[in-house]
């Protein structure tokens, strides 16, 4: 039997991040979850930019879903440009025949030969940042040279801000390295170990596949703070999980404790106390309150939120929902700022949060802005730069920011594997009255809002955003309140 491999194994092994297990279980066939609404929005629109750099070439051979030996032909014929043509080679590993099959999505006639160009969303297309993308470019690349002799003119990325990024093709010997990294993976007789992570594994199709076994044995991965490199010295030394973590090791050996960092290794240090206290949690389900939570003094606090694009989906890295709630002995109604499409809609919905910013401290003084994590003080910032503080507001806002999270924190160590606010609010018995909620659906439902045409159906879908942002500041407050109670 002949086992394949494609470029897009690469993807597979880094995206959305590093991760060996997850190749393997596409190899043996163990499906992932049906992708959600935001990895299908990300789907979509990466159709559009490659049938929109489609429609940039007056002359076009399309060769979707046709065989590898139409490829051939057209490119021994000149066409000016091919479109989803099937290129492909045999190669032999140890005793196993493998095929590497891929479809670039344009090949380019050019006066050196022929072009190679893929379509991707990303804004960066390097090793470092996105190593799937130039791997899976040199492999096109081997692969146009072993169907037609000669070595492709380069190699070219049209990235998510329209422009191309090239880079030469590296040859052979660099592209077989790249394909047997991947067969190592892909041939290994057991599932190899990755320790899961919240953010790691966040997106990931096989996310519940792997976190469920985690959690089932106890795994030292679940750990806050006890990071990739760690959980696996961790497991080479005999330590599998959270209980085996807490017998072996005391404070200082664990800090003596040198794990992978980077290019080098790093004694665990300072972090080796509290990741004991987080296992320690875990293992007894219950939280351990380290202080009293430190908040400003104030008889109203404002809570704080955004809604965002990332860059690689809006070219401004535009936040479309500014909201804000005051809560206390005067407290205030949901108010929020929503950005329309397009520059001015964007520079509009900062103008307006600048004037209900501002009517909150002439009605409150200098009243704190409670925030979970550091994105609304980066965007602020970002905002400034780009549209300028109408009277100081914004800097004033920055001056008045909270950031919940450091506090809770020095607090509390809960029993959690994750302090991000969604994890949290569960913990202190905050409910929703949404069935779907989160950062990226929010996303998936504004972009697909402002492309739809019917204007009702428009406005419901931004009801329902609106109403999320407003039950993150109600979540926000929740968590607040929860920490005011903590007693030593």
């Amino acid at each position: 039997m002949t086992l394949v491999i494609t470029p897009s194994d690469f993807y597979s092994l880094y995206s959305p991040s590093r991760c060996e297990l997850r190749l393997y279980l596409k190899q043996k066939g163990i499906e992932p979850a049906p992708p959600g609404a935001f990895e299908q929005v990300i789907f979509q629109l990466g159709q559009r930019h490659e049938k929109n750099h489609l429609r940039t070439f007056p002359e076009v051979t399309d060769l979707t879903g046709k065989p590898a030996e139409r490829t051939s032909e057209e490119i021994r014929k000149g066409s000016p440009v091919i479109y989803q043509g099937k290129i492909n080679t045999q190669m032999q590993i140890d005793d196993t025949m493998i095929e590497v099959a891929g479809i670039p999505d344009f090949m380019i006639k050019g006066a050196q030969g022929y072009v190679i160009r893929d379509c991707k969303l990303a804004r960066h297309a390097t090793e470092k940042d996105h190593p799937e993308i130039p791997r899976q470019l040199q492999v096109y690349g081997w692969l146009f040279e072993q169907t037609t002799g000669n070595k492709p003119a380069r190699l070219e990325v049209l990235k998510g801000d329209s422009t191309i990024e090239s880079m030469d093709y590296a040859g052979e010997d660099t592209v077989l390295s790249y394909l047997h990294s991947l067969w190592d993976i892909m041939s290994l007789p057991e599932e190899p170990y990755s320790p899961v992570g919240w953010s790691k594994c966040g997106s990931c199709g096989y996310n519940r596949y792997c976190m469920t076994r985690a959690e089932e044995n106890q795994d030292v991965a679940l750990v806050y703070d006890l990071d990739q490199g760690l959980a696996r010295r961790l497991r080479d030394s005999g330590v599998f999980n959270i209980q085996e973590l807490l017998a072996k090791y005391d404070d200082n050996s664990l800090a003596e404790l040198k794990r992978p960092w980077g290019a080098r290794e790093q004694k665990v240090g300072k972090k080796a106390g509290g990741i004991l206290l987080q296992a320690q949690a875990m293992l007894d389900k219950k939280e351990r309150i380290l202080k009293k939570p430190e908040f400003p003094v104030s008889k109203n606090y404002v809570m704080f939120d955004l809604e965002g694009l990332p860059p690689q989906l809006d070219e401004l890295d535009k936040i479309y929902l500014w909201g804000m709630q005051v809560f206390g002995e005067k407290p205030g109604g949901f108010l929020y700022s929503l950005a329309e499409t397009g520059i001015e809609g964007d520079r509009k919905g900062w103008e307006d949060f600048l004037e209900i910013a501002g009517k909150i401290f002439a009605e409150y003084g200098d009243i704190p802005f409670v925030h979970w994590h550091h994105y609304e003080k980066t965007k602020i910032k970002t905002y400034i730069d780009r549209y300028g503080d109408i009277g100081g507001i914004a800097d004033r806002v920055l001056a008045n920011l909270v950031d919940l999270l450091p506090i809770t924190r020095d607090a509390v160590v809960l029993p959690q594997p994750s302090y991000s606010l969604k994890i949290v609010e569960k913990h202190v018995g905050f409910k929703r009255t949404q069935d779907e909620y989160g950062g990226d659906w929010s996303i998936a439902k504004y972009i697909e809002a402002v492309e739809t045409e019917d204007g009702g159906e428009r406005r419901a879908i931004m009801n329902e955003i609106i109403k999320y942002n407003e039950e993150d500041l109600k979540a926000t407050w929740e968590v607040f309140e929860w920490l005011r109670t903590l007693a030593l």
